[in-house]
């Protein structure tokens, strides 16, 4: 089954973060490898991703 992309308000929302914080995250991305999918001029995620990026402890590190 294909996961669907998410953007980054439906990511932000799925964390309870802001928009900017995810994008502060993008941003360090060399610390914290959120796992971000540039579109174009939009970001796109898999929630999957993020499930493991999570559980990773990567986003303490931030």
């Amino acid at each position: 089954m294909n996961e669907k992309w998410a953007s980054l308000e439906e990511v932000a929302g799925y964390l309870g973060v802001t928009k900017d914080t995810i994008r502060n995250w993008i941003r360090k991305s060399g610390k914290s490898d959120i796992p971000a999918h540039k579109v174009g001029r939009q970001w796109k995620f898999k929630l999957s991703e993020v499930d493991e990026w999570v559980k990773s402890g990567k986003s303490a590190s931030i």
